[in-house]
Order: structure tokens, then sequence, then C-alpha cells
């Protein structure tokens, strides 16, 4: 299956705000995260998952990364601080939907299953999955992944990917079952926060594999020298991939605020910012998963 035919949204729980800076609530309203009541609060509330290096990732204390350099030069353009909060992948699109956040900013890929409940901004960087293994595992395809346990970031595409291939989907106007690639032969997946803390459970023999997107896995290997790690695109046996694209999310009738955010980004990708920045934060980010 080339098509990802599900999506998971899960209520944000507990989350924990990390703020870049102050501000007073945005006004009540339709709208509350308006490029007006944006303004009239001072702030920008961006929602992301910190464990998506080079797109998101903490030093000490503070979340940094590609997404968060694009979050700032917006809220600069706004006038206004940058505030984010740090909360599961799956509680982001809810939370930009009831307009607790402004953005959701997470390396997020761009389905037809999320387009139905936000709106995406201009796409401003591509992927594709890939899945990360012991080193001297041979690895070529997609079903190569037969039989094993799979790790993967819960809510996204590569958990979509991997489940589908495993339990098989239906085709939407025939409503016939399409088998897996997956199915039937024993493998399994296993959800986590994030793919840090699934490699961590890969190095110690607890899973056979984890799937994730491109730089995010080459990010652990190299950050992981020691554990003997290797990353490969994943490809199906037809070498067909798993291309994907990111964009910001924003609530759906928010015009002012989609325009905004879009001015920025091209903005950015004119003057070969996002460009350098995932350059640069690929050589900061490296975040070990030991």
């Amino acid at each position: 299956m080339k098509k990802v035919l599900a999506v998971i949204l899960v209520l944000a729980l507990g989350l924990s705000l990390v703020a870049c800076g102050g501000g007073e609530e945005a006004p009540a309203g339709d709208n509350p995260q308006s490029v007006e009541a944006i303004q009239a609060a001072g702030q920008l509330i961006m929602y992301t998952e910190s464990g998506f290096p080079p797109y998101e990732y903490r030093s000490g204390e503070e979340v940094c990364g590609v997404d968060v350099e694009i979050a700032k030069a917006i809220a600069e353009d706004l006038g206004v601080e940058l505030v984010i909060e740090d909360v599961p992948f799956g509680s982001i699109i809810t939370s930009v939907q009831t307009g607790k956040a402004a953005i959701g900013a997470a390396g997020m890929s761009v389905t037809e299953e999320r387009m139905e409940a936000v709106d995406f901004s201009t796409k401003y960087a591509s992927s594709t999955q890939y899945v990360i293994v012991k080193a001297g595992n041979e690895f070529a395809t997609f079903e190569d992944m037969a039989g094993m346990m799979i790790g993967v970031q819960d809510s996204t595409t590569g958990d979509f990917y991997v489940s589908d291939e495993i339990t098989g989907t239906e085709n939407e106007e025939t409503k016939e079952h399409i088998t897996g690639v997956l199915e039937g032969t024993g493998a399994e997946v296993k959800r986590y926060t994030n793919a840090l803390i699934a490699a961590q459970d890969l190095i110690a023999g607890r899973l056979d594999a984890v799937v994730i997107d491109k730089l995010p896995a080459l990010n652990i290997v190299a950050a992981n020298a020691n554990a003997n790690l290797a990353a490969f695109e994943l490809l199906y046996a037809d070498g067909s991939d798993t291309f994907e694209e990111y964009a910001i999310a924003i609530a759906k009738d928010n015009p002012t605020l989609l325009e905004a955010v879009n001015a920025t980004i091209e903005r950015l990708q004119a003057d070969g910012s996002i460009e350098q920045w995932i350059i640069d934060h690929s050589e900061a980010g490296a975040v070990t998963a030991e």
C-alpha cells in the first residue's frame, strides 16, 4: 500500500509550557489565534514534539531546531514573542483545531487525512521514511521487515505506513481488504513518544527496527556511533518510496494567519535560510539514544 489511510488524533494531556517569552492570553472570540488576537496577546503559540532532530530537539531546557527557527521568524514578522509547548505529537492537530495553539510545527507531513482537519502552510521540506537496524543486518525493502518487532513514533506517517502494512487496509471504493506486505508475517508495531526512545530499545535488543523520517534516522545513527546502527531508505520491492513533504498546521478558517505564515516561509526559502538551518541543526542537533 502506497497510501496512508489513517490519522490518529490524540487529545492533549498534561501539557507543559516551554516559553521563550511571556504575554497575556489572546482575547476570546470565534478565532482566538487570528493575527489580530496573536498580536493583541503579544505571543505566537507553537505546539511541537521535541524528539525529532534536526527539526526539533532539546538543548538543555531549550527546544531548538529547524522548525523553531521558522517559528521564531514568523513571530518576529508578526511583532510578537514565540511560546513553545512541547507535547505528544498526536495532540498537535487537535490543539491547533481547538485554538490552544496558533501553529503546529513538528516535521509534520502533509496528508489528505490531516488536510481534512487543518490547513497547511507552504511546504518547506521533504523526506522519506527510513528504517534503523543494527549494522550488519541485510535490508533492502519494506518487505524485509517481515517478522520484525518495529518501533515507530506514535501518530506519525511512519506509524501509519507500518501499521497499515501489518494489518492491511480497505479499498475506499470497493471496501475490499487490501493485504499489507507485512500482514501475516509475524511483524509487530510498538509505538513510542519519539524515535529517540525507540532507538534505546533497538540498541538494547528489544526491537528489530525503528521506522522514522530520513534526517532523524540519520541523526540517531550518527549520534550513537558506538551502538553500531545503520539506516536505510524504506523502499518497497517494486522500487516505490514514501515521499512526503512538511508544512505548518494552522486551524481552518484562519486565512490571515495562513497568509502571514506563508509569506515568512516563502521569504526564508528565497534567501536560503531554511536550507542553511537544516545543515546547521543537523550538525548541532545530534541527540544520543543511549
